[in-house]
């Protein structure tokens, strides 16, 4: 269950310019947080696209502060969200030092939790946003059981899966095999014992830290749900990708996107953007996606 927070919205419905005021939600005893931004002469009624950051980072990161700020000046309302990450009213990057208690599959609820604190505040059409690995996260979302609220989706340089990826990444990344790790992690599991931490681990881009076991198995099992152009394809919405030509993190998602194009599914490829979409490639991002709020996802 969760508790809408208004904090301060209580005039939503005006026609003001609002930028990055702060609104929380409470969700499982947690604080949930996100900045709402009302573009000028627009309001709540106009809709909103919903903006989901990537992996352990935040709603001011810079492609997602760009995003925000862009969008408003193309008339876009938006929320950008912070994911709890297992924290209570969690701010700034997640400190690598951990310990890593957080499940990246609890990110569908977090986002469902903020498309009903949105209806209940009176918004019109939802957009929902996600980028690279939260775009993988947005696409489960509207695979699954979205909210009818929500009338499209914009995935920015989501990453795409095949068999063996995570031995794979993890060998590049710390230079050792992945295998004993998770097989560790998953007779923890299995015992009942998720929570328990394992010490000096390498997680994701942190190295030697704390990582409960269930945290662990969560994001490294084998798990085809991480691709995001086959999760596409149980979607029952418009879906627009932006991919990078240069981006090194996610570097496979257009070659296989190629395959699940189709009469509601688009692919935009931006030229020499890399995967956080940094300065003026930016500006056309935010274009394309202002383009395809406006023409209603087509």
């Amino acid at each position: 269950m969760f508790r809408f927070v208004a904090a301060g919205f209580c005039c939503l419905t005006l026609a003001l310019s609002v930028q990055a005021k702060e609104v929380t939600v409470s969700h499982e005893g947690r604080t949930l947080n996100a900045n709402l931004n009302i573009a000028g002469g627009k309001s709540l009624p106009d809709g909103v696209v919903l903006m989901l950051h990537g992996s352990l980072a935040h709603k001011d990161m810079e492609i997602m502060r760009a995003l925000q700020d862009l969008l408003l000046e193309r008339g876009l309302n938006n929320l950008s969200i912070n994911l709890s990450l297992g924290q209570n009213d969690r701010h700034g990057m997640n400190d690598c030092a951990g310990p890593h208690r957080h499940l990246g599959s609890n990110a569908v609820g977090e986002v469902a939790v903020w498309v009903a604190w949105l209806k209940n505040m009176g918004s019109g059409p939802i957009t929902v946003l996600g980028h690279s690995r939260g775009g993988n996260q947005v696409a489960r979302y509207i695979a699954g059981a979205p909210d009818p609220a929500v009338l499209r989706a914009v995935l920015v340089a989501p990453g795409a899966w095949e068999p063996g990826q995570e031995a794979r990444g993890y060998g590049k990344t710390y230079g050792q095999d992945l295998s004993p790790l998770l097989a560790r992690a998953q007779a923890l599991v299995k015992a009942g014992k998720g929570g328990t931490l394992m010490d000096g681990v390498d997680f994701l881009y942190c190295p030697k830290t704390q990582v409960a076991a269930a945290t662990f198995v969560d994001y490294y099992r084998s798990n085809p749900d991480r691709d995001t152009p086959s999760v596409i394809d149980r979607a029952k919405m418009p879906v627009l990708v932006v991919t990078a030509s240069d981006d090194r993190v996610n570097p496979n998602t257009a070659g296989k996107m190629k395959s699940h194009i189709g009469p509601h599914v688009r692919l935009v490829e931006i030229q020499e953007a890399g995967h956080f979409f940094r300065d003026l490639v930016a500006d056309e991002l935010a274009d394309i996606i202002a383009a395809y709020v406006g023409a209603g996802g087509t």
